[in-house]
């Protein structure tokens, strides 16, 4: 099964959606809305701001679960 790479990102704060493409090989810490300049940082338990505020979670959860350890190492 290939992931799915695009997700669209929604900002908590200003409910701003934009539609990005996620990277493979790394997780995204931090994204800043183009909207409201909101610094977005993963929940406590997300790996990435992909899981935490995406409607479709990183590529390595996609594929593996959350139970997989440190999703994106």
């Amino acid at each position: 099964m290939n992931p799915t790479l695009e997700s669209t990102i929604t900002c908590p704060v200003c409910a701003h959606a934009r539609t990005e493409r996620m990277p493979t090989d790394a997780c995204q810490w931090f994204y800043e809305c183009a909207h409201c300049q909101t610094l977005l940082r993963p929940k406590p338990g997300d790996c990435c701001v992909f899981c935490s505020y995406g409607s479709v979670p990183c590529p390595p959860v996609q594929l593996h679960g959350k139970s997989g350890g440190d999703c994106c190492a």
